[in-house]
């Protein structure tokens, strides 16, 4: 009588997802956006803690239905606020390559000054309110991290979320340090090549986008340095002005244009860091493959220990039933009993038993996480080919536009040296 009552479970729980599938993801019903930041304190006036609090707001889409979802929200998150929650997420969906934070300082910059720990920075304060923004609409647009319950309180309710991820923050550190201080392609027996690739080219782009994002800073540092100098000709050729008659009103206008030149550098770096922004979303992102593939040779090192559990007892076994006796047996003359040898074997086969069913157990979960982590690895990987087409588009376009606002410039810095009598 139970069985019809299993498959009717199976069928409500199949309909279920079928129809949460068919709703798509959840940012196809929720506009999320993270509006503006706001520097806060607390603690007494001696002892003074400032921090930044971050609006986020939700509006249910006209015509659209998600399970338990307000139609409005609007509330203050903290950073660290975001850490919980990508923790969390990478604790229940670990063969998700998960969406990344944006960084907590700057790194990276041009300008050697901005690469402090100055977190109250309004340029660097707005720039992580976006990557805030594109990391929530990271996760409302991926179709199995979507659906998780805690990710829309986080969004929509200011209590009780937090309840739900104490259980796992430690957790999760634990699991990383482990992951870290393992060396694990060297003691793997039989490692998944597909994820050792994986894991390479991790580390590859992760060194290719470090090294782009070097070369930048170090280009733009010096274009920077020549742009400002050219303001010293707009002073010059201010000075030259007041003692010329006939050259002097060209000589002025040339000032003004060095001016300009000088000062046009400064829009087109504001420019430049979403730009780059956007690449570090993918520099960390490549940390976040290389976690999934570590992960895996983590489950793939337990099931391999497993294994070789159930083949010492076996050893063992085989070893009883062949009437050999152990060296502490030979060393003192004990010879186990005919009755002793069948209740070690009986022992035996009962750890064999429970050690084959662990065997099992780590065999299925590691298909499991095998086949949905290679899934996702796929959209990332798709995913990825499009973004970072897109950016590398956009930062040449950047090029274009500021070489052509310095070709106006120079045009004109040649025509009225040229209408000079």
């Amino acid at each position: 009588m139970e069985q019809p009552t299993d498959d009717c479970e199976g069928a409500v729980a199949q309909q279920l997802d079928q129809e949460q599938e068919s709703l798509g993801t959840l940012i196809d019903h929720l506009e999320i956006v993270v509006t503006e930041a706001e520097k806060r304190t607390n603690g007494a006036l001696n002892i003074r803690e400032f921090y930044t609090v971050y609006l986020v707001e939700t509006k249910l889409l006209k015509g659209s239905k998600w399970p338990n979802s307000r139609e409005l929200s609007s509330l203050w998150r903290r950073y660290s606020q975001f850490e919980m929650l990508k923790l969390y997420l990478e604790n229940m969906y670990p063969f998700v390559v998960c969406p990344c934070l944006p960084e907590k300082k700057s790194v990276y910059s041009w300008n050697a000054a901005t690469n402090s720990s100055d977190t109250f920075d309004p340029d660097f304060v707005d720039r992580r309110r976006a990557g805030l923004e594109t990391f929530l609409i990271r996760v409302a647009s991926h179709p199995i991290i979507c659906r998780d319950v805690v990710l829309l309180m986080f969004l929509q309710q200011n209590e009780g979320w937090q309840d739900k991820l104490k259980d796992y923050a430690g957790y999760i550190t634990k699991a990383e340090s482990k992951l870290k201080s393992l060396s694990l392609p060297s003691r793997l027996k039989n490692p998944d090549k597909r994820f050792e690739v994986y894991h390479k080219y991790g580390s590859d782009l992760h060194l290719n986008i470090s090294s782009t994002l070097k070369l930048r800073s170090k280009a733009l540092e010096k274009q920077y340095c020549l742009h400002k100098l050219h303001a010293n000709y707009g002073r010059v050729f201010s000075e030259w002005s007041a003692i010329e008659k006939e050259m002097g009103d060209g000589l002025q206008r040339a000032g003004h244009y060095m001016d300009s030149y000088a000062s046009c550098i400064d829009s087109t770096l504001e420019e430049e860091e979403l730009v780059a922004d956007q690449l570090k979303e993918y520099l960390y992102l490549a940390n976040s493959l290389q976690s999934v593939c570590r992960k895996q040779q983590i489950m793939q090192l337990n099931l391999e220990r497993a294994m070789a559990v159930v083949d010492s007892k076996n050893i063992e076994k085989q070893r009883i039933q062949q009437g050999k006796s152990s060296l502490m047996s030979r060393l003192f003359g004990a010879v186990d009993s005919e009755e002793i040898r069948e209740a070690k074997l009986e022992e035996l086969e009962h750890k064999i038993t429970q050690e084959n069913n662990s065997v099992i157990v780590a065999q299925a979960d590691l298909n499991k996480f095998t086949m949905n982590a290679l899934e996702d690895i796929q959209r990332f990987q798709n995913q990825k080919n499009q973004d970072l087409k897109e950016t590398i588009r956009a930062f040449a376009t950047l090029q274009v536009k500021a070489s052509r606002k310095n070709l106006t410039v120079w045009t004109h810095m040649r025509d009225c040296l040229t209408s000079i009598p």
